[in-house]
């Protein structure tokens, strides 16, 4: 946190935590610095929905639903995903939610008539009927998929070379991936040896956004956000997933641990 707050300028304007692999960022230091430099919050809960978050009031509040504005994407391979693509955003702002409908809808209100200047960004008919049967499973998805990680972490958990994701004290986790870091073993390696085995894993944002060449500016360099760029060579994900079997798992970790032993 010390480090979001050296980040801000006079020209911040919004904070935007990524509720990243299924569990929610630390919202209640962030809320709290965004509030003292009168920030916008706007939260990336594509990967966290269904999540739950608890203040130290004891307070329960669902990802995406902290700050002005949540966002979310509904593409396929997300917990709750539709047939092709689509995405939302959340927000009890009454009046701000009027302009993102029209934002959305080529910036009208009734058609023909443009109050803003707006985009084509309707979530079309076939994925919203996708969506709103598939929204009634959403938690039942997010217990098989903690099931699936329940067994991984029993079976991982005393394996030095690989650590187990962390499950926040803040945070509920509905495990869109299942993450490990990787300490005294090569993570690429490990990643080609799993696939000799056909088992596949990914490795999610091998770049840092600081390190993109289409964001990166001289302020930020390499070295500007070390856990990150730390992070980002040495995680790996395994599958997981609703429909995943005992001997799926079994398979998966049984050859994981001879590899890394």
């Amino acid at each position: 946190m010390d480090q979001l707050e050296s980040k801000i300028t006079r020209k911040t304007v919004a904070v935007v935590p990524v509720h990243l692999y299924g569990q929610c960022a630390d919202m209640e230091p962030i809320l709290e610095i965004a509030k003292r430099h009168k920030l916008h919050v706007i939260e990336d809960a594509a990967q966290s929905l269904g999540a739950d978050y608890k203040f130290s009031n004891g307070e329960v509040r669902k990802s995406g639903t902290m700050g002005i504005i949540g966002c979310t994407s509904f593409f396929p391979s997300k917990n709750l995903g539709c047939f092709g693509d689509g995405g939302a955003l959340f927000t009890s702002e009454d009046e701000l939610a009027k302009k993102i409908r029209m934002t959305a809808n080529h910036g009208q209100q009734k058609k023909y008539y443009h109050d803003v200047i707006g985009v084509n960004s309707r979530l079309d008919t076939i994925q919203a009927a996708v969506l709103n049967v598939k929204l009634k499973y959403l938690d039942d998805y997010s217990l098989r998929r903690n099931k699936v990680a329940e067994y991984y972490d029993q079976e991982l958990k005393n394996e030095k070379k690989i650590h187990i994701p962390v499950r926040a004290a803040w945070s509920s986790h509905v495990f869109h991936q299942y993450t490990l870091r990787c300490s005294s073993i090569e993570r690429d390696g490990l990643k080609k040896k799993l696939e000799e085995k056909g088992i596949p894993s990914m490795i999610y944002y091998p770049v840092p956004l600081h390190l993109q060449k289409a964001y990166r500016i001289k302020e930020y360099g390499e070295g500007s956000f070390p856990v990150t760029e730390m992070l980002s060579k040495s995680v790996i994900s395994l599958p997981i997933h609703t429909e995943m079997t005992q001997d799926q798992t079994s398979y998966i970790t049984r050859n994981l641990l001879e590899i890394v032993a």
